[in-house]
């Protein structure tokens, strides 16, 4: 098979090869999966850096995001078990986390369904409590992740602000179901949002940029509001000012939704179960930018990762193009 292989950490254009090897062997519990198609995500680029909290050990195949196919036939999404990761044409997978490919999906879009819509929904749900006519901001709301909270805060009801940077993301934005989109690089963002909400603020922000980013949150979380800490896409990881959040009556929340496959897999499956559901009504669709062969992918990984993009690259086998 072919596979994409990273030999030492550093810039993914630079590290990545694709390569001829063996499909990999399943491990007890873990399955062979075909790939259909493999969603790219910033965590692929942290892995070619090293950055990641996870080091698979050298070399290793990245992407975290797959939909596959099972030897008996059955269409599933799934997280590859590195360091067999989705850039290959096999991959493996616990056997006991395969959730099914929704069936009003394609491979690329259902590629995509699963860790930022999974992220998306329990941030504003598990954590944030969102409830229909509050108003949500989301940072970053043109790309993969930012994307995802869009489409889910308008099916919960939300009034939805995007902040976004460059024109071209704030059309994407827009056309994403944004009520209010903000041009980070040609507008004062926490004027714009006090202008929105009459002074008020956000109800909920979903942060997975961080950096200046947050220091923006502080400043337009409303009376009660909540701050969902996502990710720090942006490079710089904030402090918090902790006596800014006590006289502001305002909550910062920290969500890492891979430990919800272990501390709670029935909660993952509900989800899973209620984002195939919002699929299926069309409430929900991934918004996929890109479809690239498997040959490029080292190419689109180095894209996300210098944040060029606008919703997700899937890496899409040719058998399922």
């Amino acid at each position: 098979m072919q596979a994409w292989h990273v030999h030492e950490n550093g810039e993914p254009s630079e590290v990545m090869r694709l390569e001829q090897a063996e499909p990999p062997t399943p491990g007890e519990g873990q399955v062979l999966l075909r790939v259909r198609a493999a969603n790219i995500n910033f965590p692929d680029a942290l892995l070619c850096r090293g950055q990641y909290q996870v080091r698979p050990p050298l070399p290793f195949t990245p992407g975290v995001e797959i939909c596959g196919e099972t030897e008996d036939g059955r269409r599933v999404i799934a997280n590859p078990a590195l360091p067999h990761g989705g850039f290959a044409e096999y991959a493996v997978a616990d056997s006991a986390a395969l959730l099914p490919a929704p069936d009003a999906l394609d491979d690329a879009e259902a590629a995509a369904l699963h860790i930022g819509y999974q992220t998306g929904w329990f941030g504003l749900h598990r954590r944030a409590a969102l409830q229909a006519g509050e108003t949500l901001l989301v940072h970053a709301a043109a790309g993969g992740v930012g994307s995802a909270a869009v489409q889910l805060g308008k099916a919960a009801g939300a009034t939805v602000i995007g902040v976004v940077g460059g024109s071209a993301k704030a059309a994407v934005a827009k056309d994403l179901g944004c009520d209010v989109v903000i041009d980070r690089r040609s507008e004062d963002v926490v004027a714009a949002v006090k202008e929105a909400t009459g002074g008020r603020g956000a109800d909920v922000i979903y942060d997975p940029v961080g950096g200046e980013a947050y220091t923006q949150s502080a400043k337009t979380v409303a009376f009660e509001g909540r701050i969902v800490v996502v990710g720090f896409a942006g490079g710089t990881i904030p402090s918090p000012a902790l006596n800014h959040a006590l006289v502001k009556n305002y909550s910062i929340l920290g969500l890492h939704w891979g430990l919800y496959n272990t501390k709670n897999p029935k909660l993952v499956r509900r989800c899973h179960e209620e984002l195939t559901d919002l699929a299926a009504r069309g409430a929900i669709k991934p918004l996929v930018s890109e479809r690239v062969p498997l040959g490029e992918a080292a190419a689109a990984v180095q894209r996300v990762a210098d944040g060029l993009t606008t919703g997700r690259i899937a890496v899409v086998m040719e058998e399922s193009a």
